[in-house]
């Protein structure tokens, strides 16, 4: 430290001034946002409870027919429904939770102050991306202790599973970003639960294909949830390796999602 003629002072300044490194911004910012997401009372009713609900609902309640592993029993009805609802615990945070979030979020400006910080917009969207990983993290994590407690046998490899969750992410995730960056918030809020609610039922979650007629099957088994939940049945159910239509399905509602989310996602 050195005094100038002036009678001022020059010299280092301790912390020294100037943005953090990315890594920790992103870090920090990822945190931020998976607290808001968790302290979020209807994000959690959405994201967390309604799916726990439908697994022990129509696992115990024989409400819908479904194909079983194993006739009668229980154990055979989970062995359906566990790989859709975990195809639906990613379709609600990915999705339907990020898109309504960030709707807001850009309706009220925070995207606007957040795009003019040291945070690079990437590195925003990356944040969001973790936050949304984390709480897929937790999703799948309670939902798999419900469903073993109901009788859910798994099978098949760990790796398999892994790559349809992580493809099946960045789908809804590009989608949920395109939606909330085009639309007003409250359009978004509206179309996001509508898609919830059509996706649940005409998915593969819980009412098997078979039921629809033919063709709208060959229709629905080109949707994003349709090929998560049945490439997770496959695996899970089945016990085979990687289901290559399924993930091919993801891989390009991931590129069209993510590719037209970062050309028209608008930030105010």
């Amino acid at each position: 430290m050195t005094t100038t003629e002036a009678g001022g002072v020059t010299g280092t300044f301790s912390p020294r001034p100037g943005a953090a490194p990315l890594p920790r911004m992103i870090r920090a910012q990822a945190a931020l946002e998976t607290r808001m997401l968790l302290r979020n009372g209807e994000q959690l009713l959405l994201t967390v409870i309604i799916p726990t609900l439908l697994l022990v609902l129509f696992s115990a309640v024989d409400i819908i027919a479904v194909p079983t592993a194993t006739a009668g029993g229980a154990g055979g009805s989970v062995d359906f429904l566990a790989p859709g609802i975990l195809a639906l615990a990613v379709l609600s945070t990915a999705f339907t939770g990020q898109a309504i979030a960030t709707g807001f979020e850009r309706r009220y400006g925070v995207l606007k102050r957040l795009a003019v910080s040291p945070l690079p917009r990437w590195g925003l969207m990356t944040a969001k991306t973790c936050a949304v990983l984390v709480t897929e993290v937790l999703q799948i994590t309670l939902l798999t202790a419900v469903a073993l407690a109901l009788g859910w046998s798994p099978q098949g490899n760990p790796l398999a599973v892994a790559a349809l969750l992580l493809l099946g992410t960045a789908a809804f995730s590009g989608l949920g970003l395109l939606m909330a960056g085009t639309l007003k918030a409250e359009a978004t809020l509206a179309a996001a639960n509508l898609v919830f609610l059509l996706l649940l039922v005409g998915g593969g979650v819980i009412v098997p294909l078979e039921k629809f007629p033919e063709a709208a099957q060959s229709a629905l088994g080109l949707l994003p949830i349709t090929a998560l939940s049945d490439g997770l049945r496959e695996v899970l159910q089945h016990g085979a390796g990687l289901p290559w239509a399924d993930l091919g399905i993801l891989a390009g509602w991931a590129v069209l999602g993510l590719g037209a989310a970062a050309r028209f996602f608008r930030w105010e």
